[in-house]
């Protein structure tokens, strides 16, 4: 739980903070600068920023999609449905492999939606939600910004501690063999290298950090892809002994 609790404190304070600008500003929608400060929080502030840039590039050029769609779904009910479906097939579609250009028929969309019970001004629209987008944009940033993450410093070398012990471990079962042991062993120091690259990335991505260890991971990463090496390699050979 401990690795969360830097982006769920930055996602409430994000949130708050989106929430009372908008207020303060009289925007009529303010829930949609929560939704874009929510949407915003990653791994770290420098993936956190990234999603930021996408979101508001989304955002902006999805209006542009919704003043160009607005004089079509005007014309009746049944456009207005389908132009609707349109973008909700795009936003399923595009969303998972490319964020940014989904969010342009998320936004256009989310827009249509309100229309369902009566048409509304396409101006008023599109300014409450560009005003929205970047206020909750801000808001996002800056409560990253302001919630440090200097744990993610400690779990890298706890990371490289787990990938040191278990490379240890493998490399006395290579010189001891124990065929029951290397299996799980190799498996073990296999995942600690996966979670510390994890961990280092994430690390990395914080912007207010204690000194990291660059020369420390370098060795403790080559010398545990050698063990792994010598593991599988291992494994690959001692089939043929046997026979």
């Amino acid at each position: 739980f401990q690795h969360l609790a830097p982006i769920a404190t930055r996602t409430a304070l994000g949130c708050a903070l989106a929430g009372l600008a908008a207020l303060s500003l009289g925007v009529g929608r303010p829930y949609w600068a929560l939704v874009t400060a929510a949407s915003l929080y990653q791994a770290n502030v420098t993936l956190t920023w990234n999603r930021s840039v996408q979101r508001v590039l989304g955002n902006l050029l999805g209006v542009l999609v919704f003043a160009a769609l607005t004089p079509l779904t005007h014309l009746h009910p049944v456009t207005l449905v389908l132009c609707c479906l349109a973008c909700s097939f795009g936003a399923e579609a595009l969303i998972a492999r490319n964020y940014w250009l989904g969010t342009v028929c998320v936004t256009p969309m989310a827009l249509l939606i309100t229309e369902f019970t009566h048409l509304q001004d396409p101006g008023t629209l599109i300014t409450e939600r560009v005003l929205d987008t970047l206020v909750g944009a801000l808001a996002g940033l800056a409560a990253a910004v302001l919630v440090t993450n200097r744990r993610a410093g400690d779990r890298v070398h706890d990371a490289l501690t787990a990938v040191e012990n278990a490379g240890a471990h493998t490399e006395h079962l290579l010189a001891h063999p124990a065929p029951h042991a290397l299996p799980a062993a190799r498996r073990a120091l296999a995942m600690a290298l996966t979670d510390l690259r994890a961990t280092t990335a994430a690390a990395q991505g914080e912007w207010w950090q204690r000194p990291f260890p660059a020369e420390r991971l370098a060795l403790a990463e080559q010398a545990g892809h050698r063990t792994l090496a010598a593991a599988v390699r291992h494994r690959a050979v001692a089939p043929l002994k046997q026979d």
